[in-house]
């Protein structure tokens, strides 16, 4: 009989009325899955094979839009999901369908979208949590005790969703199992199987499972997906190509993530069309298949696309790859190739000529807007290291670009300018959205940003940063960003700027919230051209707390982002 490995997963629901959702599951051996929901709807798909891991899409259908509905995963046609009561505590995982882009009195459906970043598997419960309480286990643990109050649309993942080179205690005598620690990569992962056990400890803890099965989930990957400061440069990459592990390391870590990751950010049109998602199904085995296509990715940036558009109602998101979509040789450096940088600003563009959001969504998982210091440091190094000062600076520079992460859309001025130009356009004229909110990670705290464009601009913008969701930072690096945002590094960046002979950035901002720091998730609330921020972190409860997790969401801080 075939049992369920992991999943599953609620990953697209529809919001244009099609009544469709997409449910992610891996199964232990070839099998039909399918999802049956009590109020009927339904579907099934067989399973494809990567790596001998078995997996399946399944497309639900006949959803009635305003409603939820609870649903079960069978497989060969024997009931796997829910979980019995002695397995989870948790209730049955449910889909719940929007009623569209407007209520039935033709007004627009509020949404809620919650974001966050860089999660660090968390330890059994019966461990101690040197980082803190799990935002996602403590959001899942409040979920299951009120299942019918308030809870996200959908859930933004900004990066690091897996740590390939920072494995835990559990997975490294894993790994030593398998393998010689001693020769390289060392207690990192080396192949696909060894992603595969990455995705089971962090998706198959109680809360997070649960989590996912009945709150849809959107993902883009940042560096730790694959290796700390992925793609900082053309010398970086050069060096990592020389070393004998490093193909089959970024090969697994594109095959993984294309399979639990990216396949459930396309909607079931976007699926219909893709060539590799067919050429797996219709094989025995899809795993060369997929390894083609990883090398391409690896080889040639401009030929895949790993970012995506999605409409909730009103609001447009457009999750941006940041890291593989690179362009490295210096002189012509781009966080984004001419051809990824052009469709982000045809879509954002187009719809904002036809009117067809009133909020825009930027997912980048890297920052825009940094605290000033750090973006004319970066800045400063990006100069240096194309030899505006020597060769000797050059080397000099690059070595404190990999040591320092010296890698944000400061380090590449160009894009960071044609972003901004991008995002004045959007907020200006007729048809301009409400708001304009870039939605970041990476950094392992949390602040509120708004550039000052000038009364050209009618939209309100906004660099919106959260992050970890389970993670933790180093005293030295709280202290550098608290002292990022002051007038002393102001006027110490600006002594950078004239040293590197860069010019200023073509926008001004400021820091209107925080930081924050700790376990945390920001959620927007966006109701016709109304938005509204809160930010949640997770605290250890004193009196004991949710039962799932010992901890309570504590919320810090609420605002308004514009007006009606």
């Amino acid at each position: 009989m075939a049992g369920l490995r992991l999943g599953p997963m609620l990953r697209y629901v529809d919001w244009e009325g099609a009544g469709t959702a997409t449910v992610w599951v891996e199964a232990d051996r070839p099998c039909t899955a399918r999802v049956h929901c009590a109020d009927g709807a339904g579907g099934a798909a067989r399973t494809f094979q990567v790596a001998g891991h078995h997996y399946a899409l399944i497309q639900v259908n006949g959803l009635t839009a305003g409603t939820t509905t609870s649903y079960e995963v069978l497989l060969d046609g024997q009931r796997v999901w829910p979980l019995t009561e002695s397995q989870s505590p948790f209730p049955p995982s449910t889909i719940t369908s929007p009623r569209g882009r407007t209520d039935g009195a033709g007004n627009a459906e509020a949404v809620r979208i919650a974001f966050g970043s860089c999660r660090w598997a968390a330890p059994p419960a019966d461990s101690h949590d040197r980082v803190g309480p799990d935002v996602l286990d403590t959001l899942a643990a409040r979920l299951a005790c009120d299942p019918t109050g308030e809870r996200p649309d959908v859930l933004l993942l900004l990066g690091d969703q897996v740590y390939a080179d920072q494995t835990s205690e559990a997975t490294r005598r894993w790994l030593g199992n398998r393998r010689d620690l001693t020769e390289p990569p060392g207690p990192q992962v080396a192949d696909y199987e060894e992603y595969t056990r990455l995705y089971y400890e962090s998706w198959l803890d109680p809360g997070v499972r649960w989590l996912l099965s009945t709150v849809p989930s959107c993902m883009i990957f940042d560096d730790h997906d694959v290796i700390d400061d992925w793609n900082t440069s053309a010398s970086w990459l050069a060096e990592m190509r020389t070393r004998p592990w490093w193909r089959e390391r970024v090969l697994s870590g594109l095959m993984s993530y294309w399979v639990h990751q990216h396949l459930g950010n396309l909607s079931p049109a976007d699926l219909e069309t893709d060539p590799l998602y067919k050429a797996v199904q219709e094989t025995p085995d899809g795993t060369e298949a997929l390894r083609r296509f990883a090398a391409t990715s690896d080889m040639d940036v401009a030929s895949v696309r790993w970012s995506y558009r999605r409409d909730f109602g009103r609001a447009r998101l457009l999750m941006v790859d940041t890291r593989a979509a690179r362009a490295l040789e210096e002189g012509r450096r781009a966080m984004l190739v001419v051809e990824e940088e052009g469709w982000l600003r045809e879509q954002a563009l187009a719809g904002q000529v036809r009117a067809e959001y009133d909020h825009l969504l930027i997912g980048s998982s890297l920052p825009w807007l940094l605290p000033p210091l750090v973006h004319e440091a970066e800045a400063w190094n990006a100069a240096l290291c194309r030899s505006e000062r020597g060769d000797r600076w050059a080397r000099l520079s690059e070595a404190l670009r990999r040591r320092s992460d010296l890698e944000h859309w400061a380090a590449f001025p160009a894009s960071f300018a044609r972003l901004a130009e991008l995002i004045r356009s959007v907020g200006s004229g007729q048809g301009a959205p409400a708001t304009v909110c870039v939605l970041s990670g990476d950094v392992h705290h949390a602040y509120v940003a708004e550039p000052d464009f000038g009364a050209t601009v009618s939209a309100r913008i906004f660099q919106l940063t959260c992050s970890p969701v389970h993670n933790s930072i180093p005293a030295s690096i709280r202290l550098g960003f608290w002292f990022g945002w002051n007038r002393a590094a102001r006027r110490l960046g600006r002594i950078l700027r004239r040293h590197g002979r860069v010019a200023p950035p073509p926008v001004k901002w400021r820091r209107t919230g925080g930081p924050w720091f700790g376990n945390q998730l920001m959620t927007l609330t966006l109701h016709g051209r109304s938005a509204r921020l809160r930010l949640d972190q997770a605290r250890k409860s004193r009196r004991g707390g949710a039962k799932a997790s010992g901890a309570r969401l504590v919320t810090v801080e609420e605002r308004e982002l514009s007006g009606p």
